[in-house]
């Protein structure tokens, strides 16, 4: 079974279209769960994720009484997943659950223990995507691969697919957007390493006026999240 972890705050445009498109995605022949983590939204996002559930048994939803961030929400959907996989699906409409059968691919296969999906692993593969952020990125991915010793082009991508067995051995503190490198760094200090791999993803960068979230501080963040989980687990 593949279980789809999707972190919600204030999604009440895109989450319904989103769980459409993760429900109607090739998994390979593999059974499917929907885990939407509603943390704490403001808007009618408990409410649509609610009426998605009793549409759909393959929907659960979870609820946080306080708003915590984006890696606390993973925290709970990693805890509540049932499935042998595990992938993050962000609620914004910025991934396209169309990948999911390239990125499940290599673990199938045997080739790969973890998946990430790379908005820059080939040219084209990104739409849209601002040069700031793009610029951010790549510093923040070459300082993670410098300390843990991987060679990825995309730490920060939502799309992380792992093993549930292999997230249960890593605990998450970071509650915020540091979860990114903090997953990354306590999976790479894993023994025996997982084999990493990465497959090109689409993305469609989406502006602050539509509700994207990840500001500065959130980078600093990274940066003080990549020297702490490498240098000190």
């Amino acid at each position: 079974m593949l279980s789809v972890v999707i972190p919600c705050y204030n999604e009440e445009r895109t989450l319904a279209d989103v769980v459409a498109r993760v429900g109607t995605a090739d998994t390979a022949g593999l059974a499917l769960e929907i885990l939407i983590v509603d943390d704490c939204s403001t808007d009618a996002s408990k409410s649509v994720a609610r009426d998605l559930a009793a549409a759909d048994g393959r929907v659960r939803v979870l609820s946080h009484p306080v708003n915590q961030g984006k890696g606390a929400a993973l925290r709970t959907g990693f805890a509540e997943a049932r499935g042998d996989l595990v992938i993050v699906q962000d609620a914004d409409m910025e991934y396209d659950p169309a990948d999911f059968a390239k990125l499940l691919a290599p673990i199938l296969e045997g080739r790969a223990d973890v998946v990430y999906g790379s908005r820059f692993l080939e040219r084209g593969a990104t739409e849209a995507h601002f040069l700031i952020h793009g610029l951010a990125n790549r510093f923040l991915t070459g300082l993670s691969n410098l300390l843990s010793g991987l060679k990825l082009t995309d730490m920060e991508t939502c799309y992380k697919l792992a093993p549930r067995a292999l997230l249960q051995r890593v605990t998450i503190t970071e509650n915020r957007f540091g979860i990114e490198p903090e997953i990354t760094a306590k999976l790479a200090r894993l023994r025996p390493r997982p084999r990493f791999a990465e497959v090109a993803v689409s993305y469609r960068h989406r502006s602050y006026a539509d509700g994207k979230k990840i500001g500065w501080k959130d980078g600093v963040s990274a940066i003080r999240c990549i020297f702490k989980f490498n240098l000190w687990g």
